[in-house]
């Protein structure tokens, strides 16, 4: 009897068919994967909490996106308002020929050509000095521009007609307006070394500003493109008032030509 006790209570113990064995092992199994599964989500839960920073930071939208991306509907939104001759069929289409008027009068060829004209026909040192000057200023300007445009590439707006009058390569791209830099800087340059009376220096100022207003108006470019080319044509006569060419320094770099 009592060695048959040992027998009896290890038989107790295990289960009395193949059926209760295999619940039995579904439960202990059931309780280990409950247990691992415990441990996963609260080492996935750490994980979380662990996680940098940084990599929280990226999952909010930055203030400076947001403000950026709302600047940049805003700005397409008034350009299409503004875009009143865009084409024939717009609201102020008849106006497009006038609109285009104005942009041949902002265009490079024509004040490069004219300045050319001026340059030869001029008997004055001091008229040559300047016009020389203007001449420098606007090969100065179709370089920064073409540089310019070749590095940020932004697109004209959608609803641009493509007549513009003599186009280059880089005249597909929008920002800046090159006739809002030439206007600036020609405008600027013209107020400061030619004596105009009040009302022609008013003509001129309203002259910057309607080049400006016309290259919205006919599609051209967004409001953000002629405002920048309004400030880079302002800091580029900045950059001709410092690098100018005087009568005396352009005898010496001839004389110095004429050596070599």
């Amino acid at each position: 009897m009592a060695l048959n006790r040992p027998l009896m209570q290890k038989a107790a113990s295990e289960p009395s068919s193949p059926r209760h064995r295999g619940a039995g092992a579904a439960q202990l199994d059931g309780h280990s994967l409950g247990l691992r599964r415990d441990s996963g989500s609260s080492s996935g839960a750490g994980s979380a909490a662990c996680l940098p920073e940084e990599d929280c930071m990226k999952l909010n939208p930055s203030l400076l996106g947001i403000a950026l991306r709302s600047l940049l509907a805003i700005d397409l939104w008034m350009s299409k308002r503004l875009g009143v001759c865009a084409t024939e069929e717009s609201s102020w289409g008849s106006a497009r020929p006038i609109m285009k008027l104005i942009e041949v009068s902002g265009h490079g060829l024509p004040w490069i050509g004219g300045t050319l004209y001026s340059l030869y026909k001029s008997d004055s040192a001091a008229g040559q000095e300047v016009l020389l000057n203007l001449l420098l200023a606007l090969i100065l300007d179709l370089i920064l521009v073409g540089i310019v445009k070749s590095l940020v590439r932004r697109r004209r707006p959608t609803h641009n007609k493509m007549d513009m009058f003599a186009t280059f390569s880089v005249d597909r791209f929008s920002f800046p307006s090159g006739h809002a830099t030439r206007a600036a800087m020609g405008g600027r340059f013209f107020l400061n070394h030619l004596v105009l009376a009040v009302p022609l220096r008013i003509l001129v100022v309203l002259w910057v500003f309607i080049v400006g207003l016309s290259r919205v108006m006919l599609g051209r470019h967004n409001v953000t493109d002629v405002v920048c080319g309004f400030i880079m044509g302002y800091l580029q006569y900045s950059l001709v008032e410092y690098m100018w060419l005087s009568s005396a320094n352009l005898q010496r770099l001839l004389e110095l030509c004429r050596f070599k």
